[in-house]
């Protein structure tokens, strides 16, 4: 079977993260994306904490697998001119650049859409492209601030806190990739393109709606809760041998659900406390929160936090060990599911990453290494536009690729 986006072309001019996870979840499902960079520089992600000896950066690895790079200076008309050519045999033009900055190098969707109706662009922005703020720059931590990602995340009467994955960035990429099947959808009834917009503090706000959900009852923003669940004994949390600072687990055992809060008295040796009248009282759980939390971590410390995982998830009580990138790189839960997986680069040699997240079971996914800067450059300049040796080396001569 081929890729599912098979026959699909990208026109990749994404740079930095929330681009670029955009189109290579768009790559990983068989587009071909075709990495459109400056002429000796690149999307400055592999640059921004370069790797032993000048070579790509793990960052950049991490976010360009499956694509093919080539280089353009899009300053000069005559790659301008080049770039048109492209367009007219894509399917999307993707861009996360700065406000304005396309439409100042004269690649507008109105320029765009007249060398090629069907073309679709996709345009990632941190404040969208209209609106008070649609003049703001803004990189991952700017768009949750924005988007209230802070505000939700802290201890109780602790300040705002920067959540440490990047929603704001591969968040809004992945709203981005929706938005781009769907504008592929309807282009086949209309056979037109069109634009695909998706704000970083809209995407984050979009995660934040359950946050949110109390203030439409209480005109109140949400008190910051840590790891706890409004209170909820048996809900958080709790440290595990040998006690470093990521030996934690989490569980969620609440008295509330008796399936789940038997299953862990059962688990962790304390069956007695099932008849306890104050544990199963909904009135009295704020009051026993932290008796209750002292008899579970007094278990879990006892163990390792990838064995309370383990005892708790088989009694069926949802947990999980709190894992760190090593436990992440080593876990053989992910690698069987390929979710890690190791690629053989030309400069890094083996290097491991996260892998496709989507399983399709008709179009696996297989990685390839992210492309050295030009690196294909003969191939699709030659097979898409019919370039040969000699103009290649005269767009080169005139610093246009």
């Amino acid at each position: 079977m081929g890729q599912a986006l098979e026959g699909i072309r990208v026109i990749d001019l994404t740079q930095f993260e929330a681009g670029t996870s955009c189109t290579q979840m768009l790559a990983w499902l068989g587009a071909d994306v075709i990495k459109v960079e400056e002429p000796l520089r690149g999307d400055p992600g592999r640059w921004s904490v370069a790797g032993p000896d000048d070579a790509d950066s793990s960052y950049f690895l991490n976010l360009n697998a499956n694509k093919r790079s080539v280089t353009l200076n899009l300053k000069a008309e005559a790659g301008r001119e080049t770039f048109f050519e492209l367009v007219k045999q894509g399917d999307i033009v993707a861009e996360n650049l700065a406000p304005d900055a396309l439409e100042r190098l004269g690649l507008g969707y109105d320029v765009l859409s007249r060398v090629n109706p069907k073309i679709i662009l996709a345009r990632v922005k941190g404040f969208g492209t209209y609106g008070p703020y649609s003049g703001y720059k803004s990189f991952d931590p700017v768009a949750q601030a924005a988007g209230g990602a802070f505000c939700a995340t802290g201890v109780p009467g602790g300040p705002p806190t920067r959540p440490g994955v990047t929603i704001g960035d591969t968040g809004t990429g992945m709203h981005t990739v929706i938005g781009i099947l769907a504008a592929l959808w309807q282009r086949q009834a209309t056979g037109k393109g069109q634009i695909v917009e998706v704000s970083m503090q809209d995407a984050v706000v979009n995660f934040a709606r359950v946050w949110m959900r109390d203030f439409n009852e209480t005109h109140k923003s949400p008190e910051r809760r840590g790891n706890g669940w409004s209170g909820m004994p048996a809900v958080g949390t709790f440290r595990c041998a040998p006690g470093g600072p990521d030996d934690y687990v989490y569980i969620i055992g609440m008295p509330r659900r008796a399936r789940m809060w038997h299953a862990l008295l059962r688990t962790i040796g304390r069956e007695e406390l099932i008849e306890e009248p104050r544990y199963s009282d909904p009135s009295q759980f704020e009051e026993i929160a932290g008796e209750v939390n002292g008899v579970i971590e007094a278990w879990t410390m006892q163990r390792t936090k990838h064995e309370a995982m383990r005892l708790l998830g088989e009694a069926g009580v949802p947990a999980s060990a709190c894992f760190n990138a090593e436990d992440i790189y080593s876990d053989a839960h992910l690698r069987e599911r390929e979710m890690i997986v190791e690629i053989d680069h030309p400069t890094r040699g083996l290097f491991a990453m996260p892998g496709c997240p989507v399983k399709l079971s008709d179009s696996p996914v297989s990685v390839t290494p992210a492309p050295l800067l030009g690196q294909d450059n003969s191939d699709v300049y030659a097979e898409l536009l019919g370039y040969d040796e000699q103009k290649l080396a005269e767009l080169k001569a005139a610093e246009v690729i």
